[in-house]
C-alpha cells in the first residue's frame, strides 16, 4: 500500500492535476450513481463524476452517508465553477480492512505497516503541473494548460485548461510550473509555486534560453538555483 495518494514526480516536465477533497458524495439521481456532488463540511456542493474503477469500492465497502477523503482530478467547466473526477479514496484503514476481508486474513497483510488516514498537506490539497498560459497578477487569475497521458489504445486526449487564483509574475508566462494549491469552495488557490523552466520549442530549446529554477511559498520567500 502506498503511503501517499499523490505519487512522486518522475520527470521534471511531468504534467498532472490531482488532489484530495474531503466530503460526502451525493448522487444527483439514485439511478445515475456516477454523477453527483461532493459536499464538504461547510455545505459547499462541488460537481463530481465517479470514474468506473471506484464504483465497486463505493457500493460495497464505504458508508456513503459519511465524509471520506477522495482522490480527484480537477477540471474548470466555467469561471468559479469547479468540477471533480473521483478517481479513488484515501482511507488506508478502510482499504486495509477490504484487503483483509478479500484475502481471508492473509497474515502478510495483517502485519503490514499501518498508514495514517490523514495527510501532512491536509485536506483539499492539489498538485498542479503544466504550462502557464495566462497570468494576471493584479486580479490574481491564472490559467494552466495540462496535457494528459496517452490512453491504452494509443490515442492522445486533448489538453485541457485549468483556472486558478493566485499571483505568478508575467515573466514566467509560457514556462512549465509546479503549483501547490488549496481548494476553497469552488476555486483552487495558489499556495506555492516552482518554475521548472521555459517550455521547449520544436527545436528542443526553451523559450528565452535557460531559465533559473525558482521556488516561492505563500509567504513570498524564494530560492534560486541553476537549472
Amino acid at each position: 500500500m502506498r503511503d501517499h495518494p499523490i505519487p512522486p514526480v518522475t520527470e521534471p516536465l511531468q504534467y498532472r492535476a490531482i488532489g484530495v477533497v474531503r466530503g460526502t458524495y451525493r448522487p444527483e439521481d439514485p439511478e445515475q450513481f456516477t454523477r453527483g456532488f461532493l459536499v464538504d463540511s461547510e455545505g459547499v456542493e462541488v460537481e463530481a463524476v465517479v470514474l468506473g474503477r471506484v464504483l465497486t469500492l463505493m457500493r460495497r465497502h464505504l458508508a456513503m452517508d459519511q465524509p471520506h477523503l477522495w482522490v480527484v482530478y480537477p477540471r474548470s467547466r466555467e469561471h468559479d465553477h469547479l468540477h471533480l473526477q473521483i478517481a479513488g479514496i484515501w482511507e488506508p484503514s478502510t482499504l486495509r480492512q477490504v484487503l483483509l476481508d478479500e484475502s481471508e486474513s492473509d497474515p502478510l497483510i495483517e502485519t503490514s505497516t499501518a498508514v495514517e488516514d490523514e495527510l501532512p498537506e491536509g485536506d483539499d490539497y492539489f498538485s498542479i503541473r503544466g504550462e502557464l498560459i495566462y497570468t494576471r497578477p493584479e486580479t490574481g487569475d491564472l490559467v494552466l494548460k495540462i496535457r494528459q497521458q496517452p490512453r491504452g489504445d494509443g490515442s492522445r486526449p486533448l489538453p485541457f485548461k485549468l483556472q486558478l487564483k493566485g499571483e505568478v509574475p508575467l515573466t514566467h508566462l509560457r514556462h512549465f510550473v509546479s503549483l501547490d494549491v488549496r481548494r476553497r469552495a469552488q476555486q483552487l488557490h495558489l499556495e506555492g509555486f516552482e518554475v521548472m523552466g521555459p517550455m521547449p520549442t520544436r527545436g528542443g530549446k526553451g523559450r528565452g534560453g535557460r531559465g533559473a529554477l525558482i521556488r516561492r511559498d505563500g509567504r513570498g520567500s524564494k530560492t534560486n538555483s541553476n537549472s
